[in-house]
This record gives structure tokens, sequence and C-alpha cells, in this order.
């Protein structure tokens, strides 16, 4: 993928592809999407910060949360597939070696440096939108900023006499902070580490090599690569979806106006005409999906070890926590239709409004999405606290074999990850027999 150009091709190219989509078996697709996820089993590749190397050149890109109740978003996905994840390799990776940067691709991402090339579009745009506005707005400030930085170095916003408030996205910010991140995403600075959430900038020709700034692709190729990106990161994408789907990718369907490669219904044909994306139609799912080319031999062996009635990947099942923004749950219509599963993310619905909590993550057991739990973080007292199970119509915890020694061992594994003491299991009579399972294999 990377450094592939192309010529943009003439308009007249465009048109509805012509390859037959591949039919498979709902049972099938589950099978592949586990598989190709890396998730049978979960936590199955090496405890070594090359791992979240391997996760980020399977998926593409990570998406980053900085909301830490059971880890951040991008640690929880990488948690489900890495053994004995430390979260400080990911920071290594993103602050030390910088083989990973945060950029924006289905929002706020990491993305391997290498790509990024691919991913300008995202400064170009921010550059175009502030030079236009907060740049000149408060030009003395823009230059106080960056004589600052030249002259000392890396600049976090506390380290700077905070200035009267502005307008800033969807609350009134403190100029130094906006103006920060203003010059961050025009591509003037970047990010060069995090202390909690506090950010530190720094110019990006100190952060990065020069020979990969100058490394430009217009604008064409850089958004057939981010759409690329998402079928890439999930798996089965189809044609629509909810909007946050797409974000960065502009309009479904091009305007009388726009050139003719200008939309994503475009750039998808150019993919599949390219031979990188292959339709494919999934039994019980409206519409159709697409599968990365390089992904159609996984999805040949999941046809064929479903038919043979084989337990995913050959293992036996074990249990994941996916994270709210893990690429396996992004396309929530897909769940629905492929799972029977109805997962929303509800830290932003109202707390009296709320079917499950505040930040709960579905729990895979093999190729079956088969309830909800609530883990939090305490580490005020040491503990990894379970304030909640749900579970699917039909699914008895107890009564499928291997369950509770493979819930159990996600638990441990999450305790280990917070560095905490213990394991604290909610005490609702309805969970008992199970909580009881539970404390004889943990302890």
């Amino acid at each position: 993928l990377v450094g592939e150009g192309c010529a943009r091709p003439a308009a007249s190219r465009y048109h509805p592809p012509m390859t037959a989509p591949r039919r498979v078996s709902a049972a099938a697709a589950r099978r592949f999407m586990v598989v190709r996820h890396g998730l049978t089993p979960p936590r199955s590749l090496p405890p070594e910060p090359a791992s979240v190397m391997t996760v980020v050149g399977r998926l593409g890109s990570l998406q980053f949360d900085p909301l830490e109740v059971a880890g951040r978003n991008h640690d929880l996905v990488l948690l489900a597939r890495i053994d004995g994840y430390r979260r400080e390799w990911t920071d290594g990776l993103l602050y030390a070696d910088r083989v990973l940067y945060e950029t924006y691709n289905k929002g706020l991402s990491l993305v391997p440096t290498a790509e990024m090339p691919y991913y300008r579009i995202a400064w170009d745009r921010g550059s175009r939108r502030h030079d236009a506005g907060s740049f000149d707005e408060h030009a003395p400030l823009v230059a106080e900023l960056l004589d600052r930085i030249r002259a000392d170095g890396e600049l976090s916003s506390t380290d700077v006499e905070p200035r009267a408030a502005i307008d800033w996205y969807w609350r009134p910010t403190n100029q130094v902070r906006a103006l920060l991140e203003a010059l961050g995403e025009a591509g003037v600075l970047g990010l060069s580490r995090r202390a909690g959430n506090r950010r530190y900038y720094d110019l990006v020709e100190r952060l990065f090599p020069a020979e990969l700034l100058a490394e430009r692709h217009d604008e064409h190729d850089q958004l057939r690569h981010k759409l690329l990106s998402r079928f890439r990161a999930h798996g089965l994408l189809g044609r629509s979806g909810q909007a946050e789907l797409w974000l960065g990718l502009g309009r479904a369907v091009a305007r009388a106006d726009d050139p003719a490669w200008r939309s994503r219904s475009a750039l998808r044909a150019e993919l599949v005409e390219r031979g990188e994306l292959l339709p494919v139609e999934v039994e019980g799912v409206r519409g159709e999906r697409y599968v990365v080319a390089a992904d159609l031999a996984a999805l040949e062996a999941a046809e064929t070890e479903v038919a043979a009635g084989g337990p995913p990947g050959g293992y036996d099942p074990g249990v994941a926590f996916l994270a709210p923004l893990d690429p396996f749950v992004w396309d929530r219509d897909f769940l629905r239709s492929l799972h029977d599963f109805d997962y929303v993310w509800e830290v932003y619905v109202p707390e009296k409004k709320r079917r499950w909590g505040y930040y709960v993550l579905p729990i895979l057991f093999g190729d079956r999405l088969v309830g909800r739990i609530e883990p939090r973080i305490d580490r005020k007292s040491g503990a990894l606290r379970v304030l909640g199970l749900w579970w699917e119509p039909g699914f008895d915890p107890l009564a499928v074999p291997g369950f509770a020694t493979a819930l159990a061992d996600a638990l441990e594994v999450h305790r280990r990850f917070g560095d905490l003491r213990r394991i604290v299991l909610p005490r609702t009579q309805q969970h008992r027999p199970l909580i009881a399972a539970l404390r004889e294999r943990i302890g």
C-alpha cells in the first residue's frame, strides 16, 4: 500500500464494477471476522512491542480515545490480541521510536508513520481552515508560541500563561491550548508526547524524517488510501452504514460540479477495478459487502472450517472484551444483522436512559458475541471492579463448556494490565452461581 501511486483515471472509467459478488454463509462470515481480527484465540500474539505493529499492520489504524475507565480504547484493542500487553509499548512506538503517529482518519487514530504521505490530507485541510481563521485572528500569539518552541523545544498549554478563552469547536477554550491544537491540526506542530491527557508539541521537522515530510501524493490518492483503510480495519464493510464509519471521506455520491473521482462510491469502484476490494454477499445481511483482496484466502478458509465443524481457528474458544471503538464493532448495523447483537456505547447517553452502563464492552466467546461487561479500573483501591454483566437471550454462561474458565482468564488478564491487586465481582443474586464459579478459578 505505502508508496504505491497511480495516475488519476479518466472520468469515463468510473462505472459500477461487473465483478460478481462471492456468496458466503453467515456462519462463515462470523468465523472469518474473528480469525482476520486476530481473536482466535484472543491474546495469541507474543508479549512484545513488535506485536503492536503486527496488529496495526493487519488493521491499518487504531482509533484513539482519551477516556480511561477500563483502559484507553487502543489499549483495549491491543489487549484483546496480544498476550501480556503493556500500554508503554505503544507509547514507546508513538513518542520514542515514532513508527506510529496520531492523525485524523476515523476520528483521531494511530497509524503507521510510513503511511504519513497518504494521511497528509488532514494536515492540508487543517492548514486551509486555520490559515483563513484562527492563525490570522491570533497571529501574535501564534508567532509567540512558535518562537518559544523553536528556542526551547516541546511545549504544552500549561507551560504558557493562559490567555482569554475563545470559542473553540464545542466549548470556549484557553487561547494557548486552542492554537497549539490548531497548529497540530495544520501539521506545523506534531505531538512529541503525552503525560496523561496533557499534550506536548514540537515542530514536525524535529519529530519526523525530512524525506517523509517531503513526500506528497495528490488528494485523489490520499482519499483512496483512506477509504481502503476503513475496509482493511473492519474486514467486511458495505456501501453504507452510520456516518462515523466514513468520517473525513466526503460524500457518498459526488455533486455535479465535483471531479468524477471525488465520492466514496467512485473511489470504492476504483478499488474494485484495481482488484484491491472484492464484493461479497453475506447470508442474512442486506447489501453488498467488500473484503480486502489479501483476505480472500482467510474467507475461504473460514468457509472450509465451518463446513468441517471445527472451532474458530482450530483453537478452543476464548473470551475477549472488545473495545467500544474496536474495528470489529465499528458497523453497528452489521453486528445486528450478523450477530443479532445491539451494541450502543453509552458514554454519551444520559444516565437515566442507559440500557446497560457508562463504559460497557461486548464479550466475544469464540466467534459469538454472548454478552456485555462493565469493568472499571479503580487504582485508588487497586481493584478491577466489574460493575455489571449482561448475557444475550438464550446464553447460559454456566451451561457452555469452558466459558467460565475463559471468562476468568480474561478478567485476570485485565487485572494484570491495570497493575491491580484484586478483582471485585458484582454481588447480585442473578449472578451468584457464576460468581462462585469465577472465584474458584480466579482465587
